[in-house]
């Protein structure tokens, strides 16, 4: 199960361009206008044979522009509560000051583990300046320059050997592992309830790896998975539960812990922001997704139109990604939740859908022959033979052709369209992948 890494420190020491270096994205714009973009602030880093996930917290504090020291405290929070291991960025240039110490009797205080991050060391001479950081009192402050990477590799190294040790998952068989995810008060937990509701002996926990995730076990009427719940769903966590960001970031271990992940949306107050944040880490970690429209019974209209018109503002806000189920359930009246947990199960089973390779050329070789990819400077793409690849966690086809690399995207979505459009793939991400024959 993933490990989380955040990223905590007073405003302009270099967070965002840390949180680039390591995830070596350019995702994170750095020095835009404050608090524009929050699910920039969360990547998957790759070093060595290990992957975990970063955050960086100053991404998700709501008035970054007046860096009040409770709005840092509130992120030191956070991370102490969430996060595996902490990087507390400090400045050799500016050295130390005295909001970096009132961060550091937090940290001291949370007992996770802390690296302190000597950052804009770029080069030698500023090394020595570091020492003052062993005031601290957290340990060997680490050097870099997350301009030009210098350093940055002891750093992660010293970041792995920190990771606690990783128990297996004791899940039984293969199971589909499903998660209901949404922001606060969407109706999680009354779902949740209506699922396991009166028969609670069917029901069995089996805590997860990490320090949070409950893996639920269901099986009645037929169907057999893991619910998977994080430990905010249930208990109220010690930050006020209705900090936007952090239910964000809660969401975080439950998707990347899943198969399919049940979005709820509250039907009262239609798609906000932070439904498009979990949609937008649900398909990060290219999971499969079933929106459930909860509250239902509290609108008053509920004719096809509303229907319709609701159906398609969801679709419009989660574009390109659109072939997704969804369903309009109340929890409470437990409306059609037997339909949620029916959709995710299909779901499941059409991310492990193999399409034969004959089938595919069959159908595919004369849509593509009808309208092949645009030619490129008089050369012309012939696409020449379709496979499925075999495992993978969703569904990957392989189109052979002699000019691989001028197919673009557009024409690549047409062929996962058409795709969609001949086999029931819904609710799951598909890869496209063009190769030379």
């Amino acid at each position: 199960m993933g490990n989380i890494v955040a990223i905590v420190g007073r405003p302009n020491v270099g967070k965002s361009t840390l949180f680039n270096r390591l995830t070596q994205s350019r995702q994170a714009i750095v020095n835009e206008q404050a608090g524009t973009t929050r699910d920039r602030q969360y990547g998957k880093v790759q070093w060595l044979d290990k992957e975990f996930s970063l955050i960086d917290t100053g991404g998700w504090v709501v008035n970054s522009e007046d860096v009040f020291e409770e709005e840092i405290n509130k992120q030191v929070k956070i991370a102490i509560e969430e996060a595996d291991v902490i990087l507390f960025v400090v400045d050799v240039v500016n050295g130390l000051t005295d909001l970096d110490s009132e961060v550091a009797q937090i940290l001291r205080r949370g007992g996770k583990p802390v690296l302190v991050v000597a950052n804009k060391a770029d080069n030698y001479m500023l090394h020595a300046s570091s020492a003052e950081f062993y005031a601290l009192g957290l340990g060997d402050p680490f050097c870099i320059s997350a301009i030009n990477g210098s350093g940055t590799g002891d750093l992660l190294d010293k970041i792995i050997s920190l990771f606690p040790a990783e128990k297996p998952m004791e899940l039984e068989e293969e199971l589909p592992r499903i998660t209901i995810v949404g922001r606060p008060n969407a109706g999680k937990s009354s779902l949740l309830n209506a699922f396991i509701g009166e028969e609670r002996n069917i029901v069995t926990d089996i805590a997860g790896t990490t320090r949070d995730s409950v893996y639920t076990k269901y099986n009645k009427f037929g169907l057999n998975f893991y619910l998977v719940d994080t430990a905010g769903i249930r208990k109220k966590g010690k930050v006020t539960e209705d900090l936007e960001y952090y239910s964000v970031i809660r969401s975080i271990r439950a998707i990347e812990s899943s198969d399919v992940c049940i979005l709820m949306l509250d039907a009262t107050r239609g798609i906000e922001s932070q439904d498009l944040n979990i949609f937008s880490l649900i398909q990060k970690n290219k999971k499969g997704l079933v929106v459930c429209v909860n509250k239902w019974d509290l609108v008053e209209d509920k004719s096809q139109k509303v229907i319709s018109t609701f159906t398609k503002a969801i679709r419009e806000r989660l574009a390109p990604f659109t072939d997704f189920p969804i369903i309009f359930i109340s929890a409470v009246t437990k409306q059609r939740i037997f339909k949620v947990l029916e959709t995710a199960k299909q779901v499941y089973e059409n991310r492990k859908k193999r399409v034969s390779t004959a089938k595919l050329n069959e159908v595919m070789l004369p849509i593509i022959e009808n309208y092949p990819p645009p030619a490129w400077k008089g050369k012309y793409i012939k696409i020449k033979y379709i496979t499925q690849l075999p495992g993978g966690s969703i569904p990957s086809f392989v189109f052979f052709c002699n000019l691989p690399q001028w197919v673009k995207d557009p024409y690549k979505r047409f062929l996962e369209n058409k795709i969609r459009e001949n086999w029931d793939f819904s609710g799951t991400p598909i890869n496209i992948f063009i190769r030379e024959k």
